[in-house]
């Protein structure tokens, strides 16, 4: 694959890995590391992917593993971070609802946005997350009525 490919791969799958993460991470150095690993993960293994269905899966799959390594890492649990998360890449009409979607558990944040933000299904995202639908149409609904709850308070 040549460095323009490269780049175009980047440019087109970027936001969604970038999203995820930071949804998943609520912290922009931390996507930003989850970020480069999975691209580089995907560069090494590029030539598997038999259409782009199957490489969407697998990046969010593999973005959804770095998190899981990263915020379960020992390294991780003696360090206090500089700064929260910024709606980065996010569009000004949602900001707002991007902040309280950052807000919530971290269970709840991943199905929210990979449904909202990313438009998958509950059965795209039970695959994705490696849990049951049951599990994740609960978290669904939970998290949306907490999100409701923030975002009536706040008077959106």
């Amino acid at each position: 694959m040549t460095q323009e490919q490269r780049t175009q791969m980047v440019e087109r799958w970027g936001n969604l890995v970038w999203r995820l993460a930071l949804a998943r991470t609520a912290s922009v150095p931390d996507a930003e590391d989850v970020f480069q690993e999975v691209f580089l993960r995907y560069f090494r293994h590029e030539d598997r992917f038999q259409s782009d269905e199957h490489r969407k899966a697998w990046f969010i799959r593999c973005t959804v593993n770095r998190c899981k390594s990263l915020l379960s890492s020992p390294w991780r649990r003696r360090t206090v971070p500089l700064e929260t998360a910024e709606e980065v890449g996010v569009e000004d009409d949602y900001r707002e609802v991007y902040a309280a979607v950052l807000s919530l558990p971290a269970k709840y944040r991943a199905v929210i946005h990979l449904h909202y933000f990313e438009g998958l299904s509950v059965a795209e995202m039970a695959e994705a997350l490696d849990m049951p639908e049951g599990t994740v149409k609960s978290q669904l609904s939970r998290g949306r009525a907490l999100l409701r709850d923030m975002l009536e308070e706040v008077e959106l």
